[in-house]
C-alpha cells in the first residue's frame, strides 16, 4: 500500500512549493507538525493492536511513543509562544489522508496488514523529511520552532531507515 493520496498530496504540496510562494506561516507550520505526528500515532496504535509480527508491533510502539513526544514538545512550544496552530489545506489533507489510511488498514489482516502499514510508513516518513527540508524549516520564522524541527529531524530519518529495514524483511 502506498501513502494515501490525500496525505501524499498534502505533503507533496509542501515539498514542491517554495514556502514564500505558498505563504505558509508559523501557526500553519505548527498545525502541520502536530497533524503529521498524529497521523503516525493513529496508524501506530492500530498496528500495535492488529499486527501479529513482533517487529512491526515494536516499530508501531516506537512510532506512538516518539511521535507523541514530538507532539508534546510542539504543543508546549506553541503554548509558550502563544501560537495557535492554524488549520490549512496541508494539515487538512494530512488528517484526511491519515483517516483514509487507517480505514484501509482496518480491513486488512496478517502479512497484508503488516506490508501495507510498513509501506505507508516508508513513503510517509520520506515525504515528511522532504517537507521538513524543503518547506517547513526554510519557511518557519520563529527560531524556537525552527530549532524543534531541526532537533526532531534525525528521529524521522531513523524511523525511515527502521521502516525500510522492516520492509526489506516482509514477504520473504
Amino acid at each position: 500500500m502506498k501513502l494515501s493520496s490525500l496525505a501524499f498530496a498534502g505533503i507533496l504540496s509542501l515539498s514542491v512549493t517554495p514556502a514564500g510562494a505558498q505563504g505558509i506561516n508559523d501557526a500553519q507550520i505548527a498545525s502541520i507538525v502536530v497533524t503529521a505526528n498524529q497521523v503516525d500515532i493513529d496508524a501506530g496504535k492500530l498496528a500495535q493492536a492488529q499486527s501479529t509480527n513482533p517487529e512491526v508491533k515494536k516499530f508501531a510502539q516506537q512510532m506512538v511513543t516518539d511521535h507523541s513526544g514530538v507532539n508534546k514538545q510542539a504543543v508546549a512550544l506553541a503554548t509558550k509562544l502563544k501560537v495557535t496552530p492554524e488549520d490549512n489545506d496541508t494539515s487538512r489533507a494530512l488528517k484526511a489522508g491519515g483517516e483514509k489510511n487507517v480505514t484501509s488498514l482496518k480491513a486488512m489482516k496478517g502479512a497484508a496488514f503488516d506490508k501495507a502499514y510498513i509501506d505507508h510508513e516508508v513513503a510517509y516518513h520520506q515525504q515528511v523529511l522532504d517537507a521538513i527540508d524543503k518547506t517547513l524549516v526554510p519557511g518557519v520564522q520563529n527560531a524556537e520552532l525552527k530549532a524543534l524541527l531541526v532537533k526532531v529531524r534525525p528521529a524521522f530519518v531513523a524511523h525511515l531507515e527502521h521502516a525500510q529495514h522492516i520492509q526489506s524483511t516482509l514477504g520473504k
